[in-house]
């Protein structure tokens, strides 16, 4: 079975281009969405998103004229309550069926019949109900589809709403004025109304290439009817491979600087991309190549290109929305405005040079960092301080931390970075290895604010590691201590990404720091500041759980995951080696059946109310399974502890292997709730000291299922 396939078309003013991928793709998934639950596609049914500068579109294949009738069944009320003693209808049971247009179903007896109308009696499980099956018409798609229209135009994720008049004065709201609406099943315009908007079946093409008013035959026919005679290209994702492949071929076997987030701008800029290279004068790249390809992609949208060691060459290539075979006046054009653009570039630089970092401290003193935490001089004095006592803890030179720490925030005040914050660190680089700053100080101000974002680089060398946790945990605990906490999606602080920078610094480069430590010493820096109260165990609590989700992303389970982290490890950097343990503790065979006996345990301790300072006394200790238990953790426990001093925390797991036939028996021959409160008191503590020994890597009662 087959139908007609819907077109639906959104035709608007230019929208924002940063927006558009996200707004065709929801547009398509909300429409889709809304006429599959109202019954009007077939499980072949499939859909094709289209967006372009002025349009939002979706084809959807297989969409039926009218949805298939429906059986729709009410559970209408007990039959107790629905029918009298001798078998009729009750005032209640007639008054709801007249309610739902069914009164004539009022008649005698327990089961009524009308055509497709059904009222009979069944048991739910628990008693006896009176149910009504009915056939529901289905809906017809004219209907349907406005509906799902004024669904997919009210979620639609617009970044900003705009309100604006149509001709009779109607106020609407949108993402851009919508000037047409087309929506074509098979041949036939669906005559539905959206945004003041009546449908029909006329778009418009290329905005210079085509003429306004395109008639489409039919939904089909709509993607080539833009193409052929509108010279657009209405799918982004097609328009975007198209701009990609030009873009590689005009770069003439160079590398084009092509980053994501610039290609999907460009996308939504143009409807027939063409693209075409320009130059600029060689002597610009005296200038630092990452400012030059900032002010390429920000300010004028051009793609840059480099030699195959990554070093910028003289050219840039640029996607125009006019496909011509003498493109010399839009490169001539061009070029003539990012000549001005890199003037200022190489502007800016030189002026910066001209004064110190140093030189610019006194000017962080005007500038507030937040209201309730000081200025960026006062935040300068915190880091000196924490960075200086983490350098201290790892081995780092500590003068050369306090010197990188004092430099790091001075290119927030130079002409630069005030132009473009994204190089913020970076041209703190290129300053102070300018002003004759060691290199060590020089990589510690680019690299604090390391990692940026998920798979960043981790700074390296331990100046830079020190200075760059530092960073982190100053914007941490100054955030908690004046409870500027995220709350769901919300994190304008980017504390989220904070917490896991420090936690990658910490994993990944071994520093053997302890958190309760690092935590303290954070919110000891913050001692002048009346408005932070130190919210310690908050600021851990929130760290742990940001290292849970670094550890699942790493492959360990729920479970592994917790056995580790329900301990709260004061040394991050050991973490992993202990998902290591309990992940070769886990393919055991006798794994299964330890961590089972561990819970056990657990649970035992936990209900009894066992006093953990109690000592064992081995003049109450039974025979046999008693006293080989007492004896197997006596042999292991220093065995377990030899294993983690020296880290070694999968041979300490593996060690408890052996203990499985002994702990076993143990619970089989022996009653640990005795009645004599001596011996049961014993047993207890015996039960401690077991399972302080299982559990000195990670709690594996955890792991039972």
């Amino acid at each position: 079975m087959s139908a007609p396939s819907l077109t639906v078309e959104l035709l608007t003013e230019e929208l924002p281009p940063k927006a558009l991928a996200r707004l065709g793709a929801a547009f398509a998934e909300i429409l889709f969405a809304g006429l599959s639950s109202r019954g009007l596609l077939l499980p072949t049914s499939a859909k094709t998103s289209y967006a372009t500068p002025r349009r939002l579109a979706v084809k959807i294949t297989d969409v039926l004229p009218v949805a298939p009738d429906s059986e729709v069944i009410d559970k209408l009320m007990p039959a107790k309550v629905a029918f009298a003693a001798n078998g009729e209808p009750t005032e209640a049971l007639r008054k709801k069926l007249s309610a739902l247009g069914r009164a004539h179903l009022a008649t005698a007896g327990q089961d009524a019949r009308d055509g497709t109308d059904h009222r009979y009696t069944a048991s739910d499980g628990k008693a006896d109900y009176v149910y009504l099956r009915s056939l529901a018409k289905g809906q017809p798609l004219e209907r349907g589809l406005e509906e799902a229209l004024d669904e997919a135009i009210t979620g639609l994720p617009i970044p900003k709403v705009m309100t604006y008049q149509l001709g009779n004065g109607e106020s609407v709201k949108f993402v851009r004025p919508a000037h047409g609406l087309l929506a074509l099943h098979g041949v036939d315009v669906v005559p539905v109304h959206a945004l003041g908007l009546d449908a029909g079946r006329v778009t418009a093409g290329h905005r210079f290439l085509s003429r306004p008013d395109l008639t489409v035959e039919s939904a089909d026919a709509y993607e080539e009817t833009l193409r052929a005679e509108g010279k657009v290209i209405a799918s982004f994702a097609e328009r975007r491979g198209r701009i990609a492949t030009l873009l590689r071929e005009a770069s003439r076997g160079v590398a084009v600087v092509m980053p994501d987030a610039l290609l999907d701008e460009v996308t939504a800029l143009v409807e027939m991309p063409a693209v075409y290279e320009g130059t600029f004068d060689p002597a610009f790249l005296s200038v630092p190549q990452e400012c030059l390809i900032l002010t390429m992609q920000q300010n004028q949208k051009y793609f840059a290109v480099a030699d195959a060691s990554g070093k910028l060459l003289p050219r840039f290539l640029l996607v125009s929305n006019l496909p011509t075979e003498a493109p010399a006046a839009i490169i001539a054009g061009n070029e003539r405005v990012l000549r001005a653009r890199l003037a200022d570039a190489r502007f800016f630089f030189d002026q910066d040079r001209k004064v110190p970092l140093e030189a610019r401290l006194p000017k962080l003193a005007a500038v507030v960092y937040h209201n309730k935490l000081g200025t960026q001089a006062e935040r300068v004095a915190r880091l000196r301080r924490l960075a200086s006592e983490i350098a201290e803890a790892i081995g780092a030179d500590r003068a050369a931390t306090e010197r990188a720490a004092t430099l790091a925030k001075c290119d927030l005040v130079t002409d630069m970075v005030g132009e473009f914050p994204e190089l913020q660190g970076l041209m703190g680089r290129y300053y102070a290895q300018h002003d004759g700053e060691t290199a060590e100080v020089a990589q510690a101000i680019e690299q604090h604010y390391w990692p940026r974002f998920a798979g960043d680089a981790l700074p390296q060398g331990k100046v830079a590691q020190a200075l760059a946790l530092a960073d982190k945990l100053e914007t941490l605990a100054g955030m908690f201590g004046i409870g500027a906490l995220p709350s769901g999606d919300k994190d304008p602080f980017g504390l989220r990404r904070h917490a896991i920078g420090a936690i990658r610094i910490l994993v990944e480069g071994s520093l053997p720091l302890k958190l309760s430590e690092l935590v303290a010493a954070s919110f000891g820096a913050f001692d002048k500041v009346a408005a932070v109260q130190p919210a310690v165990e908050e600021l851990r609590a929130f760290i742990y759980e940001r290292l849970r989700g670094y550890l699942r992303e790493q492959g360990g389970t729920a479970n592994q995951v917790e056995a580790v982290l329900c301990q709260r490890p004061d040394r991050i950097d050991v973490v992993p080696a202990q998902m290591d343990a309990v992940r070769a503790f886990s393919a055991l065979p006798e794994a299964e059946s330890l961590a089972a006996a561990n819970k056990r345990i657990v649970n035992i301790l936990r209900k009894s109310g066992h006093d953990a300072t109690r000592a064992i006394d081995r003049n109450l200790l039974g025979a046999g399974a008693e006293a080989d238990l007492y004896a197997m953790f006596r042999e292991l426990d220093p065995a377990v502890t030899r294993h983690v001093a020296r880290g070694d925390y999968t041979g300490a797991l593996l060690a408890l292997a052996g203990a499985k036939p002994v702990v076993d028996r143990f619970f089989d021959d022996v009653m640990v709730m005795a009645d004599d409160p001596g011996v049961r008191a014993n047993r207890l503590a015996l039960l401690h000291d077991v399972a302080q020994t299982m559990n000195r890597v990670a709690d594996i009662s955890k792991l039972a299922a």
